[in-house]
């Protein structure tokens, strides 16, 4: 370490002291460089690259190489220049050609006809007019028409078969109600009078009871209403005052019914059963018609739509090739 000086007994003294210290010594390493750079030899000179055969070599084939490329860059320039110079002498011709024919259509139409509608002018195809869309909407309600009418007929078929069944099935009911009510009637009638002068009573049977034990899907008959009277009556009318009645029904329903016997009875209820048959099926048969009739209203209306639509489409499609027709003249015109 070197000191500049130090103030003892006010004068100065300068010192250097060199201080060595084995605990606190630093080593710098020197590394020696094993590389050169370019500025430390003498190349970039002139003289050396003019002197030196093989720099003489890679100079002028780079200048070969940067005079043929700019040779390639020129002829692509021109060829492109003359394509754009194509380019614009076919649209100058384009507008030439139509400035031209142009002027001859207004000519020609001027000589052929002055009365010439604004319907008669060719007009561009992309612009639909409204013949056009009607055209289209007609020709589109008339497939989708043709394709309900089938569906509803379907369904107006279905609906009426299931209509015949319910109005089959509601006469049967009426007629069976109607023939057990007589039957019934007639039963209690013919009981009466076998129980004359005997202490017994006739069982409380509704029709209600009847049609509970038999079905009489096969008809109503005497016959038939005296077994679901004895079926009725069985196990739970079995008390000392419905004894004979109970007696006087088994005896009747355990043997076959002749032919002449109740004759008046087996008339009267096969005219009840008659009679209801009638009312209901003329009840049932307004409805019946109504509903025949409307399904052949809409079938007719539906055809009279599609027919309408059908004969509209056909009109809008002469009037369309008509006008196309005549495009075409003017475009043939304008060729010539």
């Amino acid at each position: 370490m070197k000191v500049h000086y130090i103030n003892i007994l006010l004068f100065a003294l300068p010192l250097n002291i060199l201080e060595h210290n084995q605990r606190n010594h630093n080593n710098t390493t020197l590394h020696t460089p094993i590389t050169r750079s370019l500025c430390e030899c003498e190349l970039y000179k002139p003289a050396n690259y003019d002197n030196d055969p093989q720099m003489k070599a890679v100079m002028e084939n780079f200048n070969e190489q940067t005079k043929q490329r700019f040779h390639e860059y020129d002829d692509r320039m021109v060829e492109k220049r003359k394509q754009c110079k194509d380019q614009c002498d076919k649209e100058i011709q384009k507008i030439i050609l139509k400035d031209k024919f142009e002027k001859q259509m207004a000519e020609k139409l001027t000589t052929l006809e002055t009365k010439i509608n604004s319907d008669d002018i060719p007009t561009c195809v992309c612009e639909k007019s409204l013949a056009d869309k009607t055209e289209k909407f007609c020709l589109n309600c008339g497939k989708n028409m043709g394709a309900v009418a089938p569906c509803w007929g379907f369904v107006c078929g279905v609906g009426y078969a299931g209509w015949t069944q319910y109005a089959a099935a509601t006469v049967l009911q009426a007629v069976i109600k109607k023939g057990l009510e007589v039957g019934l009637t007639k039963v209690k009638e013919i009981l009466t009078l076998l129980l004359a002068g005997i202490d017994s009573e006739i069982p409380p049977i509704t029709v209600a009871h009847l049609m509970a034990v038999e079905k009489f899907t096969d008809g109503v008959t005497l016959e038939r209403v005296f077994k679901a009277f004895n079926n009725a009556i069985a196990g739970k009318f079995d008390e000392d005052k419905f004894a004979m009645t109970s007696f006087y029904v088994q005896n009747i329903t355990r043997k076959p019914m002749s032919s002449t016997s109740y004759i008046t009875e087996k008339t009267a209820i096969k005219n009840a059963v008659q009679a209801a048959e009638t009312a209901e099926s003329t009840r049932l048969g307004a409805y019946t018609s109504m509903l025949n009739n409307t399904i052949i209203a809409s079938v007719v209306a539906i055809v009279v739509i599609i027919l309408v639509m059908v004969i509209i489409y056909l009109i809008l499609r002469y009037r369309r090739k008509k006008k196309m027709k005549k495009k075409l003249q003017y475009m043939k015109l304008l060729k010539e």
